[in-house]
């Protein structure tokens, strides 16, 4: 089964119908399976006096509030069904996180296959009950939260109405950008083992090393921030990949999941030509006289390994010639 790969466009299109569509190209051309955008209202997630996040603040204007800032980045419906049209006729999947039930409700009726819930909503019982009801595919983003926090959300979908095999948990780090020494890749095989369910990695990483280690270690889904420049002004674009960043991303998981392989030790198709070339046989290693006693002086070991393999030297060692040898003869 190939990686889902997920190209988060979050609120990189600035408000921009038309950003968003070239977003969707650039997800679309690099072979991505899905491209997500988000879905809120302001007024239903944020108060008017709620702070910017340390990120946000650095990348957007100062004096503006985090509800001004939402309330710039909101998608109406319209949007919504014009981008989805759009992704249709590019044939790369649309997704949205609601971030808030009446996102959840316009999500349902647009008839969203995947609900993506993101990290913010895990400790948000009525929202993880109004979406495990839907019984969808959910992708569950996970970062700052902990195994009992994972499992606590994952029974409240699964005790609402979803399939334990219709959930995907992502391993995540909400820091923009999340230094390499606070990725903790290896949680995300903790909850892969402990909650017997399919797993991947939602990455804010600088740079794609993350994303390669996740999809050899055994991540089935991956999601990873596309924007069409990282300058840019807006709270996720220096997080980002731009686009021929996220096509080399790609290309690399897919590179990966060839090289994955089946597991089964054995000689690959390309590599079988090279058996009797790189291999050894047992050889004369001077003349020999046809009846003459082969013994660990006159006999050795050379290339082809067209002749007798030289794990049968001690059935060899101590028979007599059939016929006469030259030096480098194989027996």
């Amino acid at each position: 089964m190939k990686v889902f790969i997920i190209a988060e466009a979050g609120v990189n299109h600035n408000g921009s119908i038309d950003f968003a569509k070239k977003l969707i190209d650039v997800a679309a051309n690099s072979g991505a399976n899905a491209i997500k955008f988000q879905t809120f209202k302001a007024n239903s997630i944020s108060t008017k006096k709620a702070q910017k996040a340390e990120y946000q603040i650095d990348t957007t204007d100062r004096n503006e509030s985090q509800f001004d800032m939402l309330k710039r980045l909101e998608l109406n419906i319209d949007a919504h069904k014009e981008l989805i049209a759009y992704c249709n006729n590019k044939d790369i999947i649309f997704l949205s996180s609601p971030f808030d039930h009446e996102s959840i409700e316009l999500l349902k009726d647009l008839k969203l296959p995947i609900f993506k819930i993101p990290s913010g909503e895990i400790t948000n019982l009525p929202y993880l009950r109004n979406i495990g009801k839907l019984n969808k595919k959910i992708i569950l983003s996970t970062g700052m939260s902990s195994i009992y926090e994972v499992r606590n959300a994952l029974n409240i979908l699964i005790n609402s109405g979803t399939k334990k095999e219709n959930i995907t948990i992502l391993h995540a780090n909400t820091e923009y950008p999340t230094p390499m020494e606070d990725v903790n890749l290896k949680a995300m095989l903790t909850i892969g083992k402990e909650l017997d369910v399919n797993f991947g990695y939602s990455d804010h990483t600088l740079g794609i090393e993350a994303d390669i280690a996740a999809v050899a270690m055994g991540a089935s889904c991956i999601e990873k921030h596309l924007t069409l420049n990282c300058n840019m002004e807006g709270p996720d674009h220096k997080a980002s990949l731009e686009p021929n960043e996220f096509k080399l991303m790609v290309t690399a998981i897919r590179n990966i999941e060839l090289a994955l392989g089946s597991g089964i030790k054995k000689p690959s198709k390309s590599e079988t030509k090279n058996i009797e070339i790189v291999r050894k046989s047992i050889v004369s290693k001077i003349k020999i006289k046809k009846g003459e006693i082969l013994t660990e002086k006159n006999l050795t070991v050379k290339r082809p390994g067209t002749g007798i393999s030289p794990m049968k030297w001690d059935e060899v060692v101590g028979t007599k010639a059939k016929k006469n040898y030259n030096e480098d003869e194989l027996i």
